[in-house]
């Protein structure tokens, strides 16, 4: 317990530091997380080499991850803002034809399992995980960054003392056997609060901007908590399917980048599409 204490204070300090200073820092910290998210969820699905070196379909992977994360920024802050869609549809249709390309150059090496396995890693942890990025640059983006984390990290917090001290009910019986539906009400209607809170922290910031986010924020705090715990279900369904206990180590006490960021990156861009609403 202690040593999970200890890394999450670390985590909560890089996480607000690089917050504060966004940009190229934030973008550059997230790529090596998603690169690192990325090789644990290829390698639990099977993508590694033998003796766990990383495959050619990892490698590749990696690369257009590096690539994704740098043009993102470059365009920011030297090209004068090429559209991050574009960039994100680019960079999965690219990702797509390399892969597709080993498949066919190197048949029968590979198979279509392995190819659509490497894709959706691409899509799941690197290009999911970039939305954290574009929410700091909207308007107010310190605020739309933070509520990606009050929706996971204060969700996960509510819903579990809600579930000890009230859950009857399992929720998801088989793929999570301790998570209850009184926890997980507990850990939606917890986000809600916090992200109203968050808004008007932010009303007190910005007196004379007449925001009215209240009713916005609780809103997406609302909807967040919900996804962020499909986001925790979906990584541990991943998990059971390949008959794994956690993405890795590399967090102390917390398993891999998959194991303690798995809500944070699947509700990342819902957040982002919310905020864009309710910040405009």
């Amino acid at each position: 317990m202690k040593t999970r204490v200890i890394s999450g204070t670390v985590i909560g300090v890089l996480t607000v530091v690089f917050g504060l200073l966004g940009g190229p820092a934030l973008g550059m910290l997230l790529m090596i997380c998603a690169c690192a998210a990325y090789l644990e969820l290829t390698k639990a699905m099977g993508l590694a080499s033998e003796g766990g070196a990383p495959g050619a379909l990892q490698v590749t992977g990696l690369v257009f991850t590096v690539a994704y994360y740098v043009a993102l920024v470059l365009s920011d802050h030297f090209f004068g803002g090429v559209p991050h869609a574009q960039i994100a549809l680019f960079a999965v249709v690219a990702c797509f034809i390399v892969m597709m390309a080993f498949y066919v150059l190197r048949f029968p090496r590979f198979h279509a399992g392995q190819i659509t396995a490497a894709v959706f890693c691409f899509l799941y942890a690197p290009v999911l995980m970039s939305f954290i990025y574009r929410a700091r640059l909207l308007p107010y983006g310190m605020f739309a960054y933070a509520l990606i984390f009050f929706c996971s990290w204060i969700c996960d917090t509510c819903a579990y003392f809600t579930g000890r001290l009230l859950g009857r009910h399992k929720m998801a019986p088989v793929l999570s056997p301790k998570k209850t539906i009184e926890g997980a009400v507990g850990g939606i209607l917890g986000s809600a609060l916090f992200c109203f809170l968050t808004a008007i922290a932010m009303e007190k910031i910005y007196p004379d901007h007449q925001l009215g986010v209240r009713v916005g924020f609780a809103v997406i705090g609302l909807i967040g908590g919900l996804i962020s715990q499909i986001g925790d279900l979906a990584a541990s369904a991943i998990k059971r399917d390949y008959g794994i206990k956690d993405y890795g180590n590399l967090i102390p006490g917390h398993g891999g980048m998959m194991d303690r960021f798995d809500s944070a990156i699947y509700m990342a861009p819902v957040i982002y599409f919310l905020a864009t609403v309710v910040l405009k």
